[in-house]
């Protein structure tokens, strides 16, 4: 009776998921295995927030399991010496595993194999798991990856998309193997339900209800009108092939724009995959000097800047371990292009906090807005008050973050230093951090002497 191990890691569902698809294809028996890798917290990513929604995560899968006859195996330790001792346990003589990007995820991929390889058991990757397409699938003619997103985009939407596949029937899991308990989520956490259920309740609701205005409104901060599925892709509760194949089936402009922002995703994923330095390290030499100042950027932390824009979004990302993507993208240029601040400041600082953390799309959007990244006009500048105007209109976002300002008037909301003395200090709502006038031009003089 052949055995295999179907190693979950950032694919925690059972519809559309090739690994443990082909796990149960070619065994009798399955074991599903999860491992709460110690590597991982050693290296600063089991953040409070995630570890809340993994546990939903987990447990939504066990269930899932456990209605198809089987159930979820769950180790802690580290994960190649777990995933060969269930092996060894279970008789099992392949592995499969869905192929990562990151540094951590290619060491695991070549030291899993050569693990079991000693042990004469096979590894088994599989591709286009957690992306759409595989990373280095649409790859420009001698390079191993693309540096510009419109190129790659042209390529990556020709590219042939893999059928939907769907969940097995029934696994049936070894008795011998034993596992240890499910995590349980700490409750001082607010996180969403995690889990591929309600994963797939929301992408079902958003396609009816949300996707057809995304176009329009996807940058008003104040709407809230995206899909907030980022957490249930980050840890494959959602399958980005079956996102991707019902997106484009629904057709229309929002469809479009909305698989934009995929293959965006995907396009970190194949430079992280290509460049894993570029984590930790700047993707192309920087511009300019990094500046250090600690009272910055704590009120840039803690959403104190004097900045209302900027304030309200870092609030949001401290209440809800969530962001909308152009606040994202104005405070870390906020950070990194007006106070000239180290992007990997900001990019620990969010990955902290955010339930959708991922390291690919997070360091990468970081160096985007930083000039160090993809973005091909690094010099560019996005103005919080050009921004907030444009974004947030009338201020009901910045007025529902930042409720000391929930009685200035009208646009008034974006540049309270205008009010009298009197009633500046009746909102004891800090003053502005830096001239935004003085910061542009030292930002300019900075690119200018090559620094």
């Amino acid at each position: 009776m052949r055995t295999a191990v179907a190693l979950f890691t950032s694919d925690l569902r059972l519809y559309d998921n090739p690994v443990l698809r082909a796990a149960a294809g070619g065994a009798d028996r399955v074991v599903p295995l999860f491992v709460l890798d110690e590597g991982v917290g050693r290296a600063g990513f089991a953040v409070p927030r995630r570890a809340a929604f993994l546990a939903g995560c987990l447990a939504d899968l066990d269930e899932g399991l456990r209605a198809r006859g089987g159930r979820l195996v769950v180790r802690e330790g580290e994960v190649v010496e777990e995933v060969c001792r269930v092996a060894g346990q279970s008789g099992a003589d392949e592995v499969h595993v869905a192929a990562g990007v990151s540094a951590y995820a290619q060491r695991r991929e070549e030291r899993l194999r050569a693990a079991l390889g000693r042990e004469r058991r096979r590894l088994t990757v599989h591709e286009a798991v957690t992306t759409v397409v595989p990373p280095g699938g649409p790859v420009p003619t001698g390079r191993d990856h693309f540096a510009v997103f419109t190129p790659y985009f042209r390529r990556w939407s020709a590219w042939p998309v893999r059928h939907v596949l769907a969940a097995p029937r029934r696994v049936e899991v070894p008795d011998e193997v034993a596992g240890a308990p499910l995590p349980v989520a700490d409750a001082a956490y607010a996180v969403p339900k995690g889990g591929e259920g309600e994963g797939r309740r929301r992408l079902t609701a958003w396609l009816r209800g949300g996707l057809a205005r995304y176009a329009e409104l996807r940058d008003d901060l104040a709407a809230d009108a995206t899909s907030r599925l980022s957490p249930y892709l980050h840890f494959g509760c959602l399958s980005p092939v079956e996102v991707v194949t019902r997106v484009r089936g629904a057709g229309g402009p929002g469809a479009e724009a909305f698989v934009r922002q995929l293959a965006w995703r995907d396009f970190h994923h194949q430079v992280l995959a290509a460049v894993p330095g570029a984590a930790v390290r700047d993707y192309r030499a920087r511009e300019v000097r990094w500046r250090c100042d600690a009272d910055e950027a704590g009120a840039w932390r803690e959403g104190r800047t004097g900045f209302p824009v900027i304030d309200a979004a870092m609030r949001q990302l401290a209440g809800e371990g969530w962001m909308h993507n152009r606040a994202r993208l104005l405070t870390a240029s906020f950070l990194t292009k007006t106070l000239l601040h180290d992007w990997r400041e900001g990019a620990r600082h969010f990955l902290g906090l955010l339930v959708d953390g991922d390291v690919a799309d997070n360091q990468l959007n970081w160096q985007w807005a930083a000039g160090t990244g993809t973005d091909t006009r690094p010099g560019r500048v996005l103005n919080p008050l050009v921004q907030a105007r444009r974004f947030d209109p009338d201020g009901a976002y910045v007025r529902r973050w930042v409720p000391e300002l929930a009685d200035v008037p009208g646009r008034l909301v974006h540049e309270p230093w205008r009010l009298g003395g009197a009633e500046r200090a009746r909102l004891r709502y800090p003053e502005p951090v830096v001239d935004l006038a003085a910061a542009a031009a030292r930002f300019r003089a900075a690119r200018g002497r090559g620094q």
